[in-house]
């Protein structure tokens, strides 16, 4: 049966469009999408961003692989089709994950992909589609995509048809707003097995806490858990971070009004709102000083201080971070009042000013 499945034109594709039928009609059971605070232009930009990525921009992809492949490399044409189908589907999906892992990661630190994967963390409700939310730029220059590519051309197609699937269960699972793994984390006897599911899997938990507003709250790590599929890349790089519960806020600190053109046809359309990073001539200035700054703080008390020099609160955290390799800093102190915080982002004990800054006015 199984080998009859595989054997079925562009049966991924179905159980695909199934995967994502399901999820739509779980969220609206649920009452998820009748209490959706969701825009028309949150609609738009991620259906719209579904049916390219499926319909132009992978087909474009997997053209010039094999117009390449079959100039240079015919020899290797269906390589892979005497290999093990179990070997050819972990190798597979190990790179294509470790790929998939390495770009989103560099799209949070790099100030062009930041650009076109903003549209992602825009977001303020997560959602069965929210996978697909990125400018289609950000896909044409996506690694993994052209690594699929690469597998079909060499004869991978069955085994990539049924890791598609399996992929796109976990991540289409991972953005929805149905919190399957929840019930584990409540019942003693479900927790290790969880334990477990996470740390091989990327879960629902696991992905919220990347898509939270600020690192502020404990259940939210904008920057950490950049896992699609599996979380062990996470853990082996040093970006994971695990939790039992869900962020309450999601979206970017510095909320801005950009249009689905531009969220999605960035750098072709700018935005109109001038404090987008999105919009024409738009820079991020230097907010910090030869000086330190002194805040009332309270005991007991959570603060992210600002660590890239260009938040607009200094010398707190305002998202600006995004698009660099800096990550803000958290931080409590031992006592109300007056704290002398560090501005010029040189202190030996940051967040706390150190006196350093003196020494860089000489």
């Amino acid at each position: 049966m199984f080998k009859n499945l595989l054997a079925i034109e562009n049966f991924d594709v179905y159980f695909v469009i199934g995967i994502i039928i399901f999820f739509s009609l779980l969220e609206t059971v649920s009452g998820f999408l009748k209490n959706s605070n969701r825009k028309k232009d949150d609609w738009i930009q991620e259906i719209l961003s579904f049916v390219i990525l499926g319909n132009l921009i992978k087909p474009l992809i997997v053209f010039f692989v094999f117009s390449l492949g079959n100039i240079f490399l015919p020899e290797y044409r269906f390589v892979l089709t005497d290999l093990s189908f179990t070997g050819v589907l972990l190798g597979y999906l190990l790179v294509d994950d470790l790929l998939q892992y390495w770009y989103h990661r560099t799209a949070h630190e790099n100030p062009f992909l930041w650009k076109l994967h903003r549209p992602h963390h825009q977001a303020e409700e997560m959602g069965y589609l929210i996978s697909y939310r990125n400018a289609f730029i950000y896909y044409f220059l996506m690694p993994n995509i052209w690594w699929v590519a690469l597998i079909l051309f060499l004869g991978g197609a069955k085994p990539v048809a049924l890791g598609l699937i399996l992929k796109q269960l976990v991540i289409i699972g991972s953005h929805s707003r149905i919190k399957w793994d929840k019930p584990f984390y409540k019942n003693t006897l479900l927790l290790p097995i969880i334990k477990i599911l996470e740390r091989i899997i990327v879960t629902p938990t696991f992905h919220h806490s990347h898509h939270g507003t600020s690192k502020l709250e404990a259940s939210s790590d904008p920057n950490g858990n950049f896992g699609n599929m599996f979380s062990i890349w996470d853990q082996l790089f040093g970006t994971a971070t695990f939790h039992s519960t869900y962020p309450s806020a999601y979206g970017l600190q510095e909320k801005t009004t950009d249009s689905w053109k531009a969220s999605y046809f960035y750098p072709l359309v700018k935005s109109k709102d001038k404090k987008s990073e999105l919009s024409a001539g738009f820079k991020k200035h230097n907010t910090s000083t030869l000086s330190s700054i002194t805040v009332p703080l309270t005991k007991g008390e959570n603060y992210l201080w600002c660590a890239c020099g260009k938040s607009k609160t200094q010398p707190f955290c305002d998202g600006s971070h995004h698009g660099t390799k800096f990550k803000p800093q958290k931080f409590t102190v031992k006592r109300t009042g007056d704290i002398k915080l560090c501005n010029c982002k040189k202190s030996k004990r940051t967040p706390f000013c150190d006196d350093t800054h003196l020494n860089l006015l000489n």
